[in-house]
């Protein structure tokens, strides 16, 4: 015998509920939105500031390492940052507040990244930022500071080449 089924359950209901979902609770940062004016610090200690990251298109992007998406797309990441970098790109991967320091600058060692690593050890970075909870979360961000776009999940990463292309070539 087999189960019933529940015609009543249609898929873009299931949809909607969970989009639903992800936003209740917190208030995100939209594209055309200022980026806030915040200080990473990185694992090797230095203070970086959004001030100071104006005049350059930026991506930052919140991780973590027991996120399986954010270790899968990190290659990608790095690939992106590596191929824009000499345009003027700058990378900030911050690390959620749950994820051990020990943790982050193994992974950051053994895997080369290239880009600025922080951790956001009070949560502060991710508040700031709309407050993120849901990883990874990337950020681009144009040379005057605006947020152009907001990613949720992994990137389509030609999608993001071209993004960064067109800001990059901005005067």
């Amino acid at each position: 015998m087999t189960a019933p089924t529940r015609s009543w359950i249609k898929p873009a209901a299931i949809a909607a509920s969970v989009l639903a979902l992800a936003g209740v609770g917190y208030a995100t940062l939209a594209q055309g939105e200022k980026a806030p004016d915040v200080t990473f610090i990185s694992i090797a200690g230095d203070k970086i500031s959004t001030a100071n990251l104006r005049g350059k298109v930026v991506m930052v992007n919140f991780w973590a390492t027991s996120c399986v998406s954010c270790v899968r797309e990190m290659p990608a990441m790095v690939d992106t940052y590596n191929k824009f970098k000499g345009q003027g790109l700058e990378f900030v991967a911050v690390a959620m507040q749950y994820d051990p320091p020990n943790y982050v600058l193994n992974f950051t060692e053994t895997r080369k990244l290239p880009f600025i690593v922080a951790l956001d050890s009070g949560g502060d970075l991710a508040k700031s930022f709309g407050d993120v909870t849901l990883t990874p979360t990337t950020f681009v961000i144009a040379k005057d500071g605006t947020i152009l776009k907001r990613y949720v999940g992994e990137p389509d990463f030609s999608e993001v080449h071209a993004l960064l292309q067109k800001a990059l070539a901005a005067g």
